[in-house]
């Protein structure tokens, strides 16, 4: 009778077995995290393990935009924060600290994880301490991150977000690059480009009105010097998630067509732009035929060229005129009855441009530039950064000896450096008029810290019909 009663004891204080806790795990490790665009290498094993996961949580003033600060609340220092890469089926041992000089409490949520809050219930932490909690990896896919703590979108808006990849059991097939981006929208105080530390600004997050929209954290992060590099033929993996706190993104590739999407367990394919909402990734796998800048952006295009959402993957090698020719001719197009502007030549027998003042052509041109030339290089000159050259004090500008006629006459397809900044966008050749070259070289060479004298029409005829010999 008393063994029987002992036993029964026994079996009741002793832990019941879950599901989760008779699945075998065939190793533990603590995971490699790494900062955007680098991605993990995968484990490539075949069982699920024990993996541990340490994330700290870091506040600190970081770069937004050129002579532009803001007091970014990180996951692991940057933002977005480390890419974490498990398993499907592994058992994930998490401990997320908050840097003692901290002045916020902070949590994650995990949106991989299958459980109250996505981890946050359980993560909530104060700086100086570190909370610890574990989750099994149930579904395969890519998931975003963020800090769950109230405000939470002030939180995401901040910089506290990122993505967590839970490989399937089979794996992923190989590649040969695969690179992590994050799209997100920023508000400040002061408006897109104003210097200084900016504040975060709650009234133009409610109003879901961003100054910045911008590629991992900052305007250029991807651009220039920043790029991404690979080879043409090679196969590329992009992990891209949308952390918002409010846009949808309509990501795309100017000249790249992906070749799969996949977001969840649906795969389309031959995609030109895909929806990512706030809060939601996708993986994309695509080859690059032929070699050039490829520019990525959120095709709700004044984001890309007005707010930062402007990135670059810079393709390397041989060419196939047979895939892509470039430009092969250019002729001058004028239909019957159309009031085309044609260029002015000396010998086309056609009317000369009227004598203007500096004043006037100062004047025209700046009409000129804001319709045509500001959604690259902005209305106040300071173009994009890593892509479209500022021409505000611009050295390289004022220090040509055809004082920039060139460069309206046949386009800039090769890197500049600027202020000792490197480049790398494409100005394509525009078929402007004598008269129109004038007037915006005339303003842009005399605004925004700039100097010099007056372009004439013939300045430019005369640079036109060298060229032509």
């Amino acid at each position: 009778m008393i063994i029987i009663f002992m036993t029964a004891i026994m079996s009741c204080s002793r832990p019941q077995k879950t599901k989760s806790d008779e699945t075998a795990l065939a190793g533990e490790y603590t995971a490699t995290l790494t900062d955007a665009p680098h991605v993990p290498i995968s484990g490539r094993y075949n069982a699920p393990e024990k993996v541990i996961v340490k994330l700290e949580v870091i506040e600190k003033v970081m770069r937004l935009a050129d002579g532009v600060d803001y007091n970014f609340w990180t996951f692991g220092g940057k933002s977005p924060g480390k890419f974490i890469r498990i398993r499907q089926g592994d058992l994930v041992e998490f401990y997320l600290s908050n840097n003692p000089n901290n002045k916020m409490p902070h949590n994650i949520d995990l949106h991989a994880v299958t459980g109250p809050g996505g981890g946050a219930e359980a993560s909530m932490t104060a700086p100086g301490h570190t909370s610890q909690f574990s989750f099994r990896a149930l579904h395969p896919g890519l998931y975003v991150y963020h800090c769950a703590t109230a405000p939470v979108g002030m939180h995401i808006g901040n910089g506290m977000y990122g993505l967590i990849l839970v490989e399937p059991k089979e794996g992923l097939s190989p590649v040969d690059k695969e690179f992590y981006i994050m799209q997100s929208d920023i508000y400040t105080k002061g408006e897109f480009g104003q210097p200084g530390l900016q504040p975060f600004d709650m009234q133009k997050a409610l109003k879901e009105q961003p100054d910045y929209v911008v590629f991992n954290g900052s305007v250029g992060a991807l651009l220039g010097d920043n790029a991404m590099h690979v080879k043409v033929g090679e196969k590329v993996r992009l992990f891209v998630g949308n952390a918002g706190p409010n846009l949808v993104s309509s990501f795309h590739i100017i000249g790249g067509i992906f070749d799969s999407v996949r977001e969840g367990s649906v795969v389309n394919h031959d995609v030109q732009s895909v929806l990512i909402p706030a809060g939601g990734a996708v993986t994309i796998e695509l080859k690059f035929e032929v070699p050039g800048t490829y520019n990525l952006v959120d095709h709700s295009i004044f984001r890309a060229f007005n707010k930062g959402a402007l990135a670059q993957i810079i393709v390397t090698g041989d060419e196939n005129k047979d895939i892509y020719s470039h430009k092969q001719r250019d002729i001058i197009y004028q239909p019957e009855g159309g009031a085309v502007q044609s260029i002015t030549d000396a010998n086309s027998g056609l009317q000369v441009p009227p004598k203007r003042t500096k004043e006037e052509r100062t004047q025209l041109g700046e009409t000129l530039f804001t319709t045509n030339c500001s959604a690259c290089h902005m209305k106040d000159g300071q173009g994009v950064p890593g892509a479209f050259p500022p021409l505000a004090k611009s050295d390289f500008l004022m220090a040509r000896s055809d004082k920039g006629i060139g460069i309206l006459l046949h386009g800039l397809q090769n890197p500049v450096t600027v202020k000792g900044k490197t480049f790398n966008g494409v100005m394509p050749q525009l078929g402007l008029t004598d008269d129109v070259i004038a007037n915006i070289l005339t303003y842009v060479r005399n605004s925004w810290g700039n100097q010099s004298d007056m372009i004439t029409s013939e300045d430019v005829a005369k640079l036109r019909a060298k060229d032509k010999k």
